[in-house]
């Protein structure tokens, strides 16, 4: 039995036990008996979205909480029994009482005094400074942007490349690429840290096989404070997926098929009873896609052979399938201490066969047609395996978070190459590549609040990275008897990475004024050994260590409800990725090679934001003007050698980007609302570059001008259980020295309608109606001219089915705050991952 096999089997069987252990559930349930009421202030007033914790006397594991309606009314079902039942809301204090419960119907009215002093200056609300409603489809907070997608129906049924793809400030290229705000160096977290999730180098691929339907929500991150690491120099993305805030059994299934080609079937399930909370999130599915990548070159010198014109046509079809299973409890100790522990594991396999199509013209009149077939397989296995501790030492806030995480990841991909030139067979190729990846990552996060209005934060992490790349290519000409290795890109590879830091944070309000600083400490010890089979370059053992000071500040200024100015500013680093260093990590193509640089150096930037938001019940305006320099920037070098593009990552120079970011939403009536993001921005890069392998002389860059992302989503709400979307994207062109980008421009649809009495969901969307979401490209050089032109997927549409059962009250008592990057999900409420 073949690991493909062994992971198909295990995940299909732990659905089935999920739903085994769900009706067991339902067994051993007691009878309960419904009960209601109502919570109210000293006038009689109905106190909304006040929290309501029933404690059974006799065993917590009967105990239960509701959360009142915005009448102030609340429902939940309860074992007879004696009971204490706390009510809290913000802005009033905490009430205590005890009734016996023995009957169904109300228990009549549960009064609560309002606070003597509003709690919206004490040092909890510093942590979030929400300045928009939770009901909107984005919050704006001190230090990120919060995105809801629940509301997205166009990407219902996808995965989380079709939901990065709606989110503002973000963009997604054609390849797969995520940008914010135009730079493509995003650092992607899943949960508060990095995952076996998405793979070794955060591919297309990698992002494809996490539904959409698994994530609560995505933190932009573009300024991060110092509890975050460093790394990332256009920000952070940080997914949260779902998680249970209900009592009971609960849980959906989403199902969807879709053209091209594609079906999916995933399911959440919850438990949730006195202190513990059990979840299980899993489900597959199968996608087919088709790329499509042209090239049409025109040559001027002598250097790059006799060539003086190819054009080059490429188009793979793919299809994968993806199976995932997450599982988990939260346990509470005590009410000051919780464990949490969680699983995850993902499968992730892939067939593609494609054909490139070479037309080569000569100086000298003659003319060669080259066509390469290209037949692969390839399989991804990742495990992640979290273990976490939260303790509160007292009821004002201090407490810490220890958190333990192993992961394993590991690929293998096998390509299958023949080419033909003018008909006739003339090599063939097979091209073996095994990637595996293991990483310890352990941390530690500290809260002490200090009086009424500060508050001190410390913490550490430590990160142990281990990277190993097998690759072997072989090749066998039209004479050749026998297969023999390409020597230069048959290798073994071994990077390592020990990474360690530490920070402390202090934030307060002063009057209107709230304002965070922190400093961040990381050291960084990376080994790379490498060794090909070409004796002139056949091994390169190299270490580099990395210590730098991150300071981070974050200033806001209330000028009156609802309206305020934030200020920040944040040093940030861009580690070369492992794939980066690698002398020559992949061969697919002998005319188009990606070479590596092992030289690379970090790039570091200084970032600042300035902004404005002002909320009110029909629309939010969040306008930032934002300036990043970047030293040692990296770009990706191409040139032509030896009949080949190559494509090389360099240290060129200083970067600058500025602009204005602008996100807004407006409810215009109760059928119509708008959300939209507009990203202006310039840009200059400057730098000078000279490697005597690649150019006879230094050469100087030099690239600058102005260009726009923008993005507008508007939903119609026919009735209250249906609506559609239309969602326009826009990326406007730009321009460097040897590089001209074209203008991008895209439409998408989607419509949802709510069944079966609110337990139902079907959604259908189109992606990309017109077929316009292209790349389109020139690049000129002294020596050539190249037009480029790629679609990584065309049109396609797609049908989902929803369905929720057995949905409990929610729970939303207040917790302590806690860590965004500490360990369970990453947000300020506890739950089980």
């Amino acid at each position: 039995m073949n690991q493909t096999e062994i992971i198909s089997i295990f995940t299909k069987k732990a659905l089935g036990l999920t739903f085994v252990l769900s009706a067991a559930a339902f067994a051993f349930a007691q009878e309960k008996l419904p009960v209601s009421g109502t919570v109210v202030d000293k006038s009689n007033q109905p106190v909304p979205y006040a929290s309501v914790s029933f404690s059974n006397k006799q065993s917590k594991l009967l105990s239960d909480a509701a959360l009142t309606d915005e009448n102030g009314k609340y429902t939940l079902d309860l074992t007879p029994g004696n009971y204490d039942i706390t009510i809290e809301a913000i802005d009033f204090k905490k009430s205590v009482v005890n009734k016996q419960i023995s009957a169904p119907g109300s228990i009549g009215a549960l009064s609560i005094e309002p606070e003597s002093t509003q709690t919206n200056i004490k040092t909890q609300d510093i942590q979030g400074v929400v300045i928009t409603a939770s009901t909107k489809p984005y919050k704006v907070e001190l230090d990120k942007r919060t995105y809801d997608p629940s509301q997205d129906i166009v990407s219902k049924g996808g995965s989380l490349q079709d939901v990065l793809a709606n989110v503002p400030s973000v963009s997604v290229d054609t390849d797969g690429t995520v940008s914010m705000r135009g730079s493509s160096n995003v650092r992607f977290l899943i949960n508060g840290k990095p995952s076996a999730l998405l793979g070794i180098d955060d591919g297309a691929n990698a992002l494809q096989s996490i539904p959409a339907d698994q994530i609560e929500r995505i933190e932009v991150i573009t300024n991060p404070s110092s509890k975050f690491e460093a790394s990332g120099t256009a920000g952070i993305l940080n997914i949260i997926l779902k998680k249970s805030k209900k009592t009971g059994f609960n849980g959906s299934v989403i199902g969807t098929l879709g053209y091209l080609p594609q079906t999916n079937l995933n399911t959440n399930l919850s438990w949730r009873k006195g202190n513990l909370t059990w979840f299980l999130n899993g489900g597959g599915g199968y996608r087919e896609s088709k790329n499509t990548n042209r090239n049409n070159a025109t040559y001027f010198s002598a250097n790059t052979g006799n060539r003086q014109k190819v054009d080059q046509e490429s188009i793979s079809n793919s299809n994968n399938s993806n199976y995932n299973a997450s599982t988990g409890l939260v346990y509470d100790v005590s009410d000051k201490t919780s464990v949490n522990i969680s699983g995850t594991v993902r499968s992730f396999e892939s067939e593609n066969e494609g054909t490139i199509n070479y037309d080569e013209r000569y100086f000298d009149g003659s003319r060669t047609l080259t066509q390469r077939f290209n037949n692969g397989t390839g399989n991804n296995l990742a495990f992640q395996g979290d273990l976490g501790l939260d303790h509160k030492f007292d009821d004002k806030g201090q407490n810490i978070a220890l958190s333990l995480s192993l992961q394993s990841n590991k690929s293998f991909n096998e390509t299958n190459v023949e080419e033909r030139t003018n008909n006739l067979l003339v090599l063939n190729n097979i091209i073996d590549q095994d990637t595996k990846n293991k990483t310890l990552i352990g941390k530690a996060d500290y809260e002490l609040p200090i009086g009424e209005n500060s508050r001190l934060e410390a913490g550490y992490r430590i990160d142990i990275n281990n990277n190993i790349y097998d690759n072997d290519v072989l090749q066998k000409n039209t004479l050749d008897t026998q297969f023999y290795f390409l020597r230069d890109f048959t290798y073994h590879a071994n990077y390592r990475e020990i990474f360690n830091a530490g920070y402390v944070q202090y934030k307060s309000k002063i009057g209107k004024l709230a304002y965070q600083v922190g400093l961040r400490n990381e050291y960084s010890n990376v080994s790379i050994k490498y060794a090909n089979r070409n004796s002139a370059t056949s091994k390169i053992d190299n270490t580099k260590d990395y210590n730098n000071i991150f300071p981070t500040v974050f200033l806001s200024y209330e000028v009156a409800k609802d309206n305020q100015f934030l200020l920040n500013y944040s040093r940030r680093i861009d580690r070369p990725r492992s794939y980066f260093l690698i002398p020559n990590p992949s061969y697919s193509d002998n005319q188009n090679i990606f070479a590596g640089n092992i030289d690379l150096n970090p790039s570091y930037v200084d970032s600042f934001e300035f902004g404005y938001n002002i909320s009110k019940p029909k629309y939010t305006i969040n306008p930032t003007l934002y300036y990043r320099h970047t030293n040692d920037d990296v770009k990706l070098l191409v040139y032509s050698q030896e009949d080949a593009f190559y494509t090389k990552p360099i240290n060129l120079g200083t970067d600058d980007r500025f602009g204005m970011d602008l996100n807004f939403n407006w409810d215009a009536t109760k059928w119509l609302k708008f959300l939209g993001n507009v990203n202006l921005f310039g840009y200059r890069t400057t730098g000078t570059y000279y490697d005597p392998a690649v150019m006879q002389r230094a050469q100087s860059f030099e690239g600058k001008g102005f260009s726009s992302i923008a993005r507008l989503t508007s939903t119609f709400k026919i009735d209250k259980t249906f609506s559609f979307q239309l969602q326009g994207f826009y990326r406007g062109a730009q321009k460097s020295q040897s590089q001209d980008r074209k203008d991008m421009y895209a439409l998408n649809f989607g419509a949802s309608k709510t069944i079966w009495d609110g337990n139902g969901t079907i959604s259908f969307n189109i992606q990309d109606i017109f077929n316009t979401r292209a790349m389109r490209s020139v690049t000129n050089t002294p020596d050539f001219t190249r037009e480029s032109y790629m679609q990584w997927q065309p049109r396609q549409f797609a049908i989902s089915l929803t369905y929720r059962f057995k949905q409990g009250d929610k729970v939303d008592t207040p917790k302590r705050k806690k860590d965004v990057n500490a360990n369970a999900a990453g947000d300020d409420q506890q739950g089980p991952m």
